[in-house]
C-alpha cells in the first residue's frame, strides 16, 4: 500500500517529455496546452457561485487565462459540463477493454512484489519529501504545539517547495488554520484521564508514554516520516510507520533521520485480517494515508478501513489524501490496463483506484467515523517548458472517530 502522489508526478513528466520525441506528438503537447486553455477560459467566464474551499488547499487562482504558464501549478480550477463530459468518454474508451479475468489476480496477490522491486529500481531517490504535509493536515501536531506553529506559519508566509515533474515551484501561501472543530469541542477532563490510565494498565509497548500517538500506513520510504519527525521531536509524541516492503522500511531504519526514541518502523500488510499491529486497539490520535488507499483493490478496502479505525482513540483523527475520479493520470490510461471500474494497473504492476467524494464519505461512515473535511481538489498542473496543461483532482478528507466524551462547548449537557 504505497502513496503515489509524487509517482504521477513522475509519469506526469514523463508523459510530458514523450510529447517531444516526435513532431507529431510535439504538435500535439502544445494542442493539450491550447485545450486546456480553452477549457480554463470558459470556467474563468461563467463563474460558480459555490465558494472555493478554504485555504489550505491552496490560494494561487488562475482568473487571467494569459497566465497559465507563469506558475507550475493553479488551485480551485473549474470544470465545465463539457469537461466532465469529455473526461467521463475517456474514462468509458480506456476501460472498455479489460485484463482478462484469469490475470487479475496476480496484481493483488503479488503486490509487495510489484513494491520491493519498484523500490530495488530507485531506492530512495524517486520521491521528494511531502513538505505540503503540515499546512494540509497540523492535526498532525502535538495539540499543545499546533496553535504556534500554526500562527508561526500563518505570520512567516511560509515557502513550501512543491515538486512538478523536474522541476520545482516556489509557492508562497498564507496559510490559515482550518480547524474543522472550530474550538466548538471539548474533552470531559475525567474521561480523557480515564482513558489514558486504561492504556497505561494495558502490556508494554512501544510508545506506551506518549501522549501524542500517530500511524502512517504505506509509508514507503519515509517521504512523510521524516518530515513528521522533523516537527515532532521534544512535543512528547511518537510516530508509527508501516508498509508490506521490507525493502522500503530498511531504507526508512537506514535513513541519518531515523529516531527510534520517536519512531518505530515496520513490515505490515494492512490487507491482511490476521495482521497485528505494535499497540493496542484506541491508543492512536492520528491515522495518516496519503495516496495508499487507492492502491488496494476497492472490494478489500472497507475492510482495511474498519480494522485501522478500530485503533483510533476515541476522537482520534484519521487523515486521507488519494486520487479522485478523473485525475489526468486516470485518463492517460491505455485500453487494456483497466481491471475493473476505475481500477488499473501500471505497467509495473502497481495499482490504482480512482474516488469520488461520496464513495470515501460511505467508506469511512461505515467505519464508524464522522465527517469533519470531505473535499474534492481540483488543481491545473503545468509543464511551463513544454507548455502541457494537466487537469489533477484528489479528495482530501478528515475523519474523526466519535466520542461521548466529546460536549458542544455552547451546551455543557451535551444538547443542541
Amino acid at each position: 500500500m504505497k502513496k503515489m502522489f509524487e509517482y504521477m508526478f513522475y509519469l506526469s513528466f514523463s508523459f510530458s517529455i514523450s510529447f517531444s520525441t516526435e513532431p507529431m506528438l510535439k504538435r500535439r503537447s502544445f494542442s493539450v496546452a491550447k485545450q486546456a486553455t480553452t477549457s480554463v477560459t470558459s470556467a474563468v467566464k461563467f463563474k460558480n457561485t459555490k465558494p472555493r474551499p478554504v485555504a489550505p488547499l491552496g490560494s494561487r487562482i488562475l482568473t487571467n487565462t494569459d497566465d497559465i504558464f507563469k506558475h507550475n501549478m493553479w488551485d480551485h480550477i473549474k470544470w465545465t459540463v463539457e469537461d466532465k463530459e469529455n473526461a467521463r468518454q475517456k474514462v468509458q474508451e480506456n476501460s472498455s477493454v479489460q485484463i482478462p479475468a484469469p490475470e487479475r489476480g496476480k496484481f493483488d496477490a503479488e503486490a509487495c512484489q510489484f513494491w520491493d522491486k519498484f523500490y530495488e529500481v530507485h531506492q530512495s531517490k524517486f520521491f521528494k519529501d511531502r513538505r505540503w504535509l503540515f499546512l494540509e493536515f497540523p492535526e498532525l501536531l502535538h495539540p499543545s504545539h499546533r496553535e504556534n506553529r500554526v500562527t508561526n506559519v500563518h505570520h512567516q508566509d511560509e515557502v513550501i517547495q512543491i515538486q512538478s515533474g523536474c522541476t520545482a515551484d516556489t509557492e508562497k501561501r498564507h496559510y490559515q488554520h482550518n480547524d474543522p472543530t472550530g474550538g466548538s469541542w471539548k474533552m470531559n477532563n475525567w474521561n480523557y484521564q480515564e482513558a489514558q490510565q486504561e492504556l497505561k494498565d494495558a502490556p508494554f509497548f512501544l510508545g506506551h508514554d506518549a501522549s501524542f500517538r500517530i500511524l502512517e500506513v504505506g509509508c514507503g520510504v519515509g517521504n512523510s516520516v521524516f518530515p513528521i519527525l522533523n516537527n515532532i521531536r521534544n512535543t512528547d509524541s511518537f510516530l508509527y510507520c508501516c508498509d508490506f516492503s521490507p525493502r522500503a522500511i530498511q531504507m526508512v531504519k537506514d535513513h541519518q533521520d531515523y529516531d527510534k526514541s520517536i519512531c518505530h518502523a515496520f513490515v505490515r500488510d494492512i490487507c491482511e485480517e490476521g495482521s497485528s499491529f505494535p499497540f493496542p486497539p484506541q491508543s492512536l490520535d492520528v491515522i495518516l494515508a496519503v495516496f495508499v488507499l487507492s492502491s488496494i483493490h476497492p472490494e478489500r478496502l472497507q475492510g482495511v478501513v474498519n480494522r485501522l479505525s478500530s485503533y483510533l482513540k476515541p476522537g482520534g483523527m484519521f487523515l486521507f489524501r488519494d486520487y479522485g475520479r478523473y485525475d489526468f493520470s486516470q485518463l492517460r490510461f491505455k485500453k487494456g490496463r483497466c481491471l475493473s471500474d476505475h481500477f488499473y494497473t501500471r505497467g509495473d504492476g502497481t495499482c490504482v483506484y480512482y474516488f469520488t467524494e461520496e464513495e470515501v464519505g460511505d467508506l469511512f461512515s461505515k467505519a464508524g467515523l464522522e465527517e469533519i473535511q470531505n473535499l474534492e481538489d481540483r488543481r491545473l498542473q503545468v509543464n511551463r517548458k513544454k507548455k502541457v496543461a494537466m487537469r489533477r483532482v484528489w479528495i482530501q478528507s478528515k475523519f474523526r472517530k466519535p466520542s461521548l466524551h466529546f460536549l458542544p462547548e455552547h451546551s455543557p449537557n451535551g444538547q443542541i
